[in-house]
């Protein structure tokens, strides 16, 4: 190399040095290497992006989407939602694009031939899903399917010996050994009891995407309209409405029907927690002491009436507390049309419109609510979480805060799994 660069040196005149010769030696290689390598290095970039891009974009370069089918799901409204957003995170896992999952209008989950299926589109936005999850997570229709005998049926683990560790290990076998089938059909149990692979900000991702469809949505609206419209006569008659100030409203999620009070007090004995059941007495108390709450104000009592067994829940409330159930409010029509998947959906979404929402941190429900709630505040930029100054602020009635009121709530974004929200808990995220 050193004979080569001064044979060229002599161009360039007798004043180049060696020093100089070993610069041009190093810059040749540089270029060389260059040339050789990059075109490596892009292509393997390239190939990633496309990887990435396949499940988006399933016409890039003329290749086959390939799908994941999962089982039915089941439960209640919130499990649903736990289960497809579980659903969608193992179809990323697999670089596959999710087949659009049945749910259930029914609570029964026992009989199979009684949980009445629905399909997704019926209840959540198709479209409104895939534009807001494009890059993250994808939805597919069997229409969009060219060989439906193209399957592989995997058998999720279940049982003591089932781990974690294990179901992680069998998704990433089943991601490299049958890749070229189109759909991969999961049996077994339902989604919503698989194991959890994925942090809180993935879930809340997939729960962003997640739209009613309008005809949910403006039942939604008629309820929330009828709220504000009795606090803003109550207002009225008080002489204490504000100009340019929306009428604000509580929502209290009031978890004593018979079938939760079964429920919460197994998981007390199992647990060993004494904080999980409320009586409807320590509601109302703990409600009233929500340091402050102007009043007069509307509280909304979501509760399940065909399970509820207390007449009583209107009575007793702090003077300037004006409580509404379905009945009483003039909306139990809306409702009682409804199966019991859409009931439970209007009611998430007037508590998750809510000034102030009050409920249980061992239930499913609310403990989504406030997950939605945490997340549009951050969304907002918001950084203080808690409290009654914040944006959109939630307590847990059943843990005890300041001046024996609920303790404020927010969900614990940097969470690596959602076991606290799935399973409730009583160590949230507000001291």
């Amino acid at each position: 190399m050193e004979l080569l660069c001064f044979k060229h040196l002599r161009l360039f005149g007798p004043h180049l040095n060696s020093l100089a010769c070993k610069c041009v030696v190093l810059v040749v290689s540089a270029l060389i290497l260059r040339a050789i390598f990059l075109p490596r290095l892009s292509g393997f970039e390239q190939s990633n992006l496309f990887a990435v891009n396949n499940r988006i974009n399933p016409e890039l370069n003329n290749v086959k989407t390939k799908f994941l089918e999962v089982p039915q799901i089941i439960w209640g409204l919130n499990n649903q939602k736990i289960a497809f957003a579980r659903a969608c995170l193992t179809a990323r896992m697999l670089n596959r694009t999710l087949l659009m999952p049945s749910l259930s209008a029914s609570l029964f989950y026992k009989e199979v031939d009684l949980l009445k299926p629905i399909s997704f589109d019926k209840v959540f936005q198709f479209e409104k899903f895939n534009s807001l999850c494009n890059g993250f997570v994808q939805l597919g229709r069997y229409s969009e399917v060219s060989n439906r005998t193209n399957v592989f049926e995997l058998q999720k683990g279940s049982g003591r010996r089932w781990t974690v560790e294990k179901d992680l290990g069998q998704l990433r076998q089943t991601h490299h050994l049958y890749d070229e089938y189109e759909i991969i059909r999961i049996v077994g149990k339902n989604p919503f009891l698989w194991h959890d692979h994925w942090p809180v900000k993935e879930y809340a991702k997939i729960f962003e995407c997640l739209v009613l469809v309008e005809e949910i949505s403006s039942e939604a609206d008629k309820v929330v309209s009828k709220i504000k419209e009795i606090g803003l006569e109550e207002r009225r008659r008080v002489g204490s409405l504000e100009k340019g100030i929306d009428v604000p409203y509580v929502a209290v999620h009031m978890r004593i029907e018979k079938d939760w009070m079964i429920h919460c007090k197994k998981l007390e004995q199992r647990l060993n927690v004494s904080e999980i059941c409320s009586s409807k007495e320590q509601i109302m108390q703990r409600v009233g002491n929500i340091a402050g709450l102007k009043t007069p104000i509307v509280i909304y009592l979501a509760v399940a009436d065909d399970l509820l067994e207390d007449n009583s829940i209107l009575a007793g409330w702090k003077e300037g507390l004006l409580p509404f159930e379905k009945k009483k409010l003039g909306v139990f029509d809306i409702y009682k049309k409804q199966p019991y998947l859409i009931q439970s959906a209007i009611d998430y979404e007037v508590c998750l419109r809510s000034d102030v929402f009050v409920g249980n941190s061992f239930s499913t429900f609310s403990s989504l609510v406030v997950l939605d709630r945490t997340q549009k505040m951050i969304s907002m930029g918001g950084t203080e979480l808690c409290g009654l100054d914040v944006r959109w602020p939630s307590y847990a009635y059943n843990l005890e805060g300041e001046s024996n009121g609920p303790r404020s709530w927010a969900a614990n974004m940097s969470d690596l799994s959602l076991q606290a929200i799935s399973y409730g808990s009583n160590h949230i995220s507000c001291p």
